[in-house]
């Protein structure tokens, strides 16, 4: 199970330089399309007729073991991936926003956007069985057994999806110190491709015989999931975006408000609030790759499952196939040819303060409202982050700090030039302390009175 659990990821990881995306720049002065990503109600805040989004993207990884230096100095991550105590997690997240329009009338603000998303995950998997997995052929010449007692669903998840989203907001109340906006988004959803792998109360020993790796006195329940290209080969990230857009087969939904306090001059504010529900909905993946099966593993008494067997599979088909093959696997339910997966739903608040002329400070925070561990989800991570910045009209530095559940504490820096900007979240940490998340934005629009 070597691939399954870890060598797609590792690879993607390594390639890649988890979640809030355009870090700084999403609370940005320059209200256009990437921050009604965060919030739709701040549409209504357009300071032009027109806001044109050409291009951006941002990626982004993270992981609770593996640090900045690692990715560059270490030819062995899968050990360090798996080092130490407790459970192993790590989060591959890309987004691309493609091109777009806003347009302000009155008191009112449009938006139509695309926007393609990749993800990779790696959720809560046991330390000692990723280890026991990944080493067997580094530690042929041992003889050992590890003992695996997890109450966790642990993941491997990857899935690619498509978006349009069609965005409205309106602005309430306005006067000379205050304003008031409330938005939604409607997102047209187009599923790519999907692949989950989940051991839930996984419970068993794993043998080491001189490097022939036996699976004994084990009971677990799984989960095999896939469809489109990852049900071929999880391990390539060519797949990841060769089908970001699909079929129209999901819907979804983000709703905003946006509070405004005014500066004196009535060009500026001295606090910008906003609060958002974000992702509310899913989408139902099909295709003639299609499965999602639920099964029980069990290996009693003198029962040994060779895991040698696994060490060159990629698909999850053949795991399913070899795991079928042993008689250790029963099914619990039919074959699902159309299965449904959730978005991955979040509150989102911050807030933007003036300190003195041209220099302010924003505090965000992104809150997930659903359980990583269940099959049918897509997985998000809880943020909190503060974010200084020195805006003048036409240009803006800015230096992003945040803490996630997965990485820990992360810094970097951004910049605006107009329209065009590009930044890290993590550029500062990884250069002095050795984060253990790496991301990097940039994107470009310009607007039309």
């Amino acid at each position: 199970m070597k691939k399954l659990l870890i060598v797609g990821v590792i690879l993607f990881f390594a390639k890649s330089v988890s979640q809030e995306h355009f870090s700084g720049i999403n609370t940005s002065q320059r209200i256009g399309i990437v921050n009604a990503g965060i919030n739709p109600a701040e549409l209504a805040n357009l300071s032009t007729t027109f806001e044109i989004n050409i291009f951006a993207a941002s990626v982004k990884a993270s992981s609770n073991k593996v640090g900045f230096s690692d990715l560059l100095n270490s030819s062995n991550l899968e050990a360090l991936q798996f080092s130490g105590a407790g459970a192993s997690s790590l989060s591959f997240d890309g987004e691309i926003n493609g091109p777009g329009i806003a347009y302000k009338m009155n008191n009112w603000g449009f938006a139509f956007t695309t926007k393609a998303y990749a993800k990779l995950d790696v959720v809560a998997v046991d330390s000692q069985l990723g280890t026991a997995l990944s080493q067997s052929i580094a530690n042929s010449f041992l003889i050992n057994s590890s003992q695996i007692n997890s109450t966790d669903n642990q993941r491997l998840n990857g899935t690619s999806w498509g978006e349009i989203g069609l965005g409205a907001a309106r602005n309430l109340y306005d006067d000379s110190e205050h304003k008031f906006n409330v938005g939604v988004t409607f997102k047209l959803l187009f599923p790519g491709s999907y692949a989950n792998f989940g051991a839930d109360k996984f419970n068993g020993t794993v043998n080491n015989n001189l490097g022939n790796l036996t699976l004994t006195n084990t009971f677990a329940n799984l989960n095999i999931a896939y469809s489109g290209n990852l049900g071929d080969d999880y391990s390539k990230s060519s797949d990841y975006f060769k089908s970001l857009y699909g079929k129209l087969n999901g819907v979804a939904a983000d709703l905003g408000a946006n509070y405004q306090w005014k500066d004196t001059d009535g060009q500026h504010y001295k606090v910008n609030v906003g609060l958002a529900l974000k992702n509310i909905g899913g989408m139902t993946f099909k295709s003639n790759n299609n499965a999602a099966t639920n099964y029980t593993l069990s290996i009693q008494g003198s029962q040994s499952l060779n895991l040698n067997q696994f060490q060159n599979a990629t698909s999850l088909k053949e795991i399913e196939r070899l795991l079928l093959a042993s008689g250790y696997l029963n099914k619990t339910n039919n074959d699902k040819k159309d299965f449904k997966v959730k978005l991955p739903t979040i509150f989102t608040a911050y807030a933007d303060f003036k300190i003195i002329p041209s220099f302010y400070a924003t505090l965000y925070t992104q809150q997930k409202l659903k359980n990583d561990a269940d099959n049918d989800q897509i997985t998000s991570q809880n943020i909190v982050s503060l974010t200084p910045r020195y805006t003048l009209k036409n240009y803006e530095v800015f230096l992003p700090f945040s803490h996630s559940e997965v990485s820990g504490i992360a810094g970097g820096i951004g910049f605006r030039a107009y329209g065009f900007y590009l930044g890290s979240g993590s550029i500062i940490t990884a250069l002095i302390s050795d984060t253990k998340q790496a991301d990097a934005y940039f994107g470009y629009g310009f607007k039309l009175d």
